[in-house]
């Protein structure tokens, strides 16, 4: 056996175990966590839930697009929380906020939407990285902190237990929209991507959001004016009734052990910031530093201290179910559309290629195989839903496929007009025209990335499809449509030129072609090519023409 017969075979063996692989995780995932055989739909073709909410400030000042914006990423935030994927929210001018989600969403899901945010402030008393497994034994041994927020009277048997087994890697685990009681311990997580396992105890509430009255981003600046290059800064200012809650904290806190001179900032139940406390600020100005090194990091947080300091309250306009029979519709000509499309492209194939085109027929199977079943497995992992746009994305992609496929078999025709030997051809043919697929699926694929990292709602859908099959693209041909043809090149079909085979000699247009075993076939030629041959090899006439 020799070597290419070796490696193709090896590549079909691999492609094969990405297969089973696949059918394993969707069989896993349908079997183990009772999950649908078949992808999860998305808002237009599965129905689902629409929720119209109107802002209002609490204070009766006019809602901003700033303040509209913020609140919407809270709601994101929310529905990501809860496992719901492919929901759309979007802002209508000037004040209502319009929530889709896709599918029969739970009770719990729709009131956290409806939910206004909340912000507090929390002094931290106990802290981890998430490797604790034994909750220590605290003592309240200063006396500073004795009969306050601070004390570790307000820690419960329930809290610890709840503490050690919080694991916020899990963002299911999150408790978004849970703010917990103003005068009791309240165990979460945080969102500093820095920080991803860090878990919080938290003592009772010592201020609200309503007590901060303004929060801006800027340069970091020193204790003697200078400005820090490459540092930035957050900074607080409270109104009269916050300035006297906050001096009062922070003169207790600036003298405690770590972590209990950490004053939490909670938005929506997550940990948005804990810096620790360096002095007393009795002027209602403090700042926030030490953790920002661009101006993009310290304005996110400015923006939901301002905004999550005067949470806008949440009317609901209209709650109403929509059904998925104008998405059906849309689905049943976009799958005729891409029907017609892939007859097409399979006609072609085998007008042009012949037998060979039977390889693009199979190509494309196998490609629709492991799209289907990536879809399908990452439905339940990640719980992706497949939406209308992305079914276009996949119809898009047959074309992409196919011209991967049609590349290959042309410069494996250049290669044999050239008069080498089919399996020489094969791999010729494929050095060459790896690198110009390699080039093509790379563009297909940056141009999905950027869509589906710069869009949002179906055009993501859409994106995301088109993304995942110039990959299955790249795997098919690389491990299925290359070795398969080079098995095929071996044998007596392919390899002599047959006349169905899609390599005909006169098909392709050249004198002679590789019959195996040291034989050469020549041509049926027309009497003006076989002159052309001859004068081309030095002769005066062809043989056998006068």
């Amino acid at each position: 056996m020799s070597t290419v017969t070796k490696a193709a075979r090896k590549s079909l063996l691999w492609l094969l175990t990405i297969i089973v692989a696949l059918g394993g995780g969707v069989a896993y995932e349908a079997l183990v966590n009772d999950r649908k055989w078949t992808p999860e739909l998305g808002l237009d073709l599965a129905g689902g839930t629409i929720i119209v909410l109107q802002a209002k400030t609490t204070d009766g000042s006019a809602v901003t697009q700033e303040s509209l914006q913020q609140t919407v990423e809270i709601i994101r935030q929310r529905v990501d929380a809860q496992g719901v994927a492919e929901a759309t929210i979007a802002t209508e001018n000037p004040d209502h906020i319009v929530v889709s989600l896709p599918g029969n969403p739970s009770d719990e899901t729709i009131a956290l939407v409806k939910q206004s945010a909340q912000m507090q402030f929390r002094p931290v008393l106990f802290a981890d990285d998430g490797s604790t497994t034994t909750f220590p034994d605290l003592q309240d041994t200063d006396p500073n902190l004795v009969g306050t927020s601070s004390s570790y009277a307000s820690i419960t048997e329930a809290d610890k237990a709840e503490f050690l087994a919080l694991d916020c890697t899990n963002v299911e685990s999150h408790k978004v929209g849970d703010v917990g009681q103003v005068d009791a311990a309240f165990v979460t997580c945080g969102t500093d991507p820095n920080r991803p396992t860090e878990r919080y105890l938290l003592g009772p509430v010592e201020l609200q959001g309503t007590d901060v009255s303004g929060a801006t981003a800027g340069p970091l600046v020193n204790s003697v004016g200078a400005v820090q290059p490459n540092e930035y800064q957050v900074n607080l200012t409270f109104d009269s009734a916050g300035t006297d809650k906050f001096g009062t904290v922070t003169t207790r806190l600036v003298n405690a052990a770590d972590p209990r001179n950490r004053f939490a900032i909670v938005l929506d139940g997550l940990v948005i910031t804990a810096p620790t406390v360096q002095s007393a600020i009795n002027n209602g100005q403090a700042r926030i530093s030490g953790n920002f090194t661009t101006l993009e990091s310290a304005s996110s947080i400015a923006n939901q201290i301002r905004f999550g300091a005067l949470p806008l309250s949440m009317d609901t306009l209209s709650q109403s179910k929509t059904t998925p029979t104008l998405g059906a519709a849309q689905l049943k000509g976009g799958l005729i559309a891409g029907g017609i499309g892939l007859i097409l492209v399979v006609l072609y194939s085998l007008i042009q290629y012949r037998a060979l085109g039977f390889v693009t027929v199979a190509s494309l199977v196998i490609a629709g195989t492991i799209t289907f079943g990536s879809i399908d497995y990452l439905s339940g992992l990640i719980g992706y839903r497949l939406s209308l746009a992305g079914v276009a994305g996949i119809i898009v992609s047959i074309g992409v496929t196919a011209d991967s496929f049609i590349v290959y078999f042309e410069r494996v025709r250049d290669e044999l007009r050239e008069g080498r030997t089919l399996p020489a051809s094969v791999e010729h043919g494929w050095s060459r025209a790896r690198r110009t697929i390699l080039a093509s699926d790379s563009v297909s694929f940056l141009a999905a990335m950027v869509l589906y990292l710069t869009a949002v709602g179906n055009v993501r859908g859409f994106a995301f499809t088109l993304g995942l099959t110039t990959i299955v693209d790249l795997v098919v041909v690389m491990l299925f449509t290359h070795p398969t043809l080079a098995l095929l090149a071996r044998t007596k079909f392919f390899g002599q030129g047959h006349t169905l085979s899609g390599l005909d000699p006169r098909q392709l247009g050249r004198e002679s072609f590789y019959k195996g075993r040291g034989r050469v076939a020549v041509a049926d030629l027309t009497l003006a090519e076989r002159k052309a041959a001859a004068l081309k090899a030095g002769s005066t006439s062809p043989k056998g023409e006068g």
